[in-house]
């Protein structure tokens, strides 16, 4: 396998769907080609060589950035015991952390007493361990022209859909009617930029379908 190319590692909660408020070390993955126009990390787009820096570099950083290190699964454990992280949740994030093949990681991190969960815009083919889980969301028309991957929707454990206006609830209820219904995942909206609007509908629309709500926690309170 090739070596992972590491954007950011940290400590904290998570702040968005089922997972929210659970201690979890976040594995921000480097490079994404979907281009998401409301993308928070768009620092972590682009892949530059120019770019690789060290571990350590990365790891005395307070700001985001484009710079990423190369690790191994190995290398990626040691700096959790290197920094003391005690957080038994792994969050595999990015960028679009299914550019990369995470198997043998997610194996090794539950054989080492780890849960593991990937946050992906569901339009590569997922490569974890079956007990990994999985949060698509769901990236519809955006500028990359990559398009929804049924297996990846077929392997969602939850679809964590971000929200605006009343068309992104339409592109979602046109994506489920693809799904197999019988077995759908939990379904959560969360208001992009927690936009009192987008936040509105969010609740509406929550409430009228049994649908749950998802609010970035760590936003409203300051965490990273």
């Amino acid at each position: 396998m090739k070596n992972l190319k590491v954007n950011e590692v940290f400590e904290s909660l998570q702040g968005e769907g089922s997972f929210t408020g659970v201690p979890s070390i976040f594995v921000r993955l480097q490079g994404c080609p979907v281009g998401c126009s409301w993308c928070d990390t768009k620092h972590t787009w682009e892949i530059s060589l120019e770019k690789e820096t060290t571990a350590k570099s990365i790891m005395q950083e307070s700001e985001e950035s484009s710079q990423w290190f190369s690790a191994t699964e190995d290398s990626l454990f040691q700096l959790f015991d290197e920094y003391g992280y005690v957080a038994k949740h792994i969050v595999l994030t990015g960028g679009e952390p299914c550019m990369y093949d995470l198997i043998r990681f997610t194996e090794v991190a539950h054989s080492k007493g780890y849960s593991t969960q990937i946050e992906t815009s569901g339009t590569f083919e997922i490569l974890t361990s079956k007990d990994t889980w999985v949060t698509v969301s769901p990236k519809i028309n955006m500028q990359g022209g990559y398009k929804m991957r049924d297996d990846a929707l077929a392997r969602a454990n939850e679809i964590k859909h971000p929200v605006a206006m009343q068309k992104h609830i339409d592109e979602l209820d046109l994506l489920l009617a693809t799904m197999d219904q019988s077995v759908l995942p939990l379904i959560y909206l969360q208001p992009i930029s927690q936009q009192k609007r987008a936040t509105d509908l969010a609740v509406k629309t929550c409430i009228a379908r049994n649908w749950r709500l998802s609010l970035q926690m760590h936003k409203f309170i300051g965490l990273e």
